[in-house]
């Protein structure tokens, strides 16, 4: 065990204000520790209790770390850098979990794996009692990020947000996580994915919980952050697959309308549709880009985990390529422009039908503005993918 590791296992609860069930948690946790044979130790992280929840915690045997920081993230990411267990088992402090029933979690930490979720959906074999989740979490909150967590990341999880977790300090301490709210939860899981750590799950059974005062979590805010999360930790979904699928749709409709107008139905789409089409293509290269800026950020300061394949990537495709491409499609814009000047001087620069030069003049205008984005962006992403201590990313010149 490393100098920190005196213990097998800590059992982890925050606490604000948790008078109310902190002794039963406490006292399970004891009985536990000794149910399971292992040496430990309860750590309460208090996030300033004002109700005693602090004393009585003590008086029980637990450990008492106050950590000042407000946040969920902030009292469990202090509580878990004051641990003293090689594996730690956390749970919330309301008595909605069974802090009597870790048999499960420590067989599979014994396993080897890196970290442990609990399963309260029925679909994955857990249980919910009567009253303890309320309706729009269980059938709206808890499904739909699941499987957006799932969808986006691929990780195997069945509950992305269940509060009883086990992992090994060793392998918390290499995923850095950096939230300090709710969506503390959602981050363990997409870094452990994200960093290849080996991941089980075991069925549990939620409990009402014993307070009489609402919980902390706030539904729709802290709803929000965790999908905030989720998007910003994905510029593929956030950025790349939306400006692919807008770009290609804008260009699409600009082919068809090149040639003249068409008519669908009773409708007759002109140069003002191959405009709008135009700028379609615009914002879908721009979002593209954006999420080739993202993702090359989040590497080069470490919020993501080193990616071979961008690396490669980016040892392949260099600073010149993005120029040859911006200039190429540069003068692409000024052909079409000098078309449509040239059109305009055949009728002595007098008065003409939009529709004569706008089919010449708005991808003209358009392969001007792309050609110049890409050569900035070029020697932008240069700048964000200079090598530097720490860096992943190493751009040609």
């Amino acid at each position: 065990m490393g100098n920190d590791q005196k213990y097998d296992l800590t059992i982890l609860m925050p606490c604000l204000n948790e008078a109310e069930t902190i002794e039963v948690c406490v006292k399970k946790s004891l009985a536990s520790l000794e149910k399971l044979g292992l040496t430990g130790e309860v750590v309460v992280a208090d996030n300033g209790s004002t109700d005693g929840s602090q004393a009585m915690a003590t008086a029980l045997g637990a450990r008492v770390v106050p950590v000042a920081a407000k946040g969920y993230g902030n009292a469990l990411r202090g509580g878990i850098e004051a641990a003293y267990g090689k594996w730690v088992i956390m749970a919330d402090a309301d008595d909605s979990y069974d802090f009597s029933s870790l048999e499960p979690f420590i067989a599979k930490l014994n396993e080897g794996n890196d970290l442990v979720m609990g399963c309260r959906m029925p679909r994955g074999g857990g249980k919910i009692m009567p009253g303890a989740m309320p309706w729009k979490h269980r059938w709206i909150g808890n499904p739909v990020l699941s499987f957006i967590g799932r969808l986006f990341f691929n990780c195997p999880v069945t509950d992305f947000h269940c509060g009883l977790r086990g992992f090994t300090k060793e392998s918390y301490l290499r995923l850095s996580l950096q939230t300090t709210g709710m969506e503390f939860a959602s981050e363990m899981v997409i870094k452990a994915t994200l960093y290849g750590q080996k991941m089980a799950q075991v069925p549990i059974t939620l409990y009402k919980d014993g307070r009489s005062r609402p919980p902390h979590l706030r539904s729709w805010r802290d709803g929000w952050r965790h999908l905030r999360f989720m998007l910003l930790y994905s510029p593929r979904w956030l950025f790349l697959y939306p400006g692919i699928l807008l770009a290609v749709l804008g260009a699409a409709v600009m082919v068809w309308l090149l040639p003249g107008p068409q008519q669908v139905g009773s409708v007759r789409l002109d140069v003002h549709t191959l405009l709008y089409a135009a700028m379609a293509v615009l914002v879908g290269v721009q979002t593209c880009i954006f999420a080739i800026f993202s993702k090359v950020f989040a590497l080069t300061v470490g919020l993501l985990p080193v990616d071979p394949k961008v690396n490669s990537w980016f040892k392949r495709i260099q600073l010149e390529a993005g120029l040859v491409l911006g200039t190429l499609l540069t003068l692409t814009g000024l052909g079409f422009s000098m078309y449509a000047v040239g059109t305009w001087g055949r009728a002595s620069f007098g008065t003409l039908d939009p529709s004569q030069t706008l089919r010449a003049a708005i991808p003209g205008v358009l392969t001007i503005v792309l050609g110049l984005q890409i050569i900035l962006s070029s020697f932008f992403l240069s700048v964000l993918g200079l090598r530097h201590k720490g860096s992943a990313i190493t751009l040609g010149s």
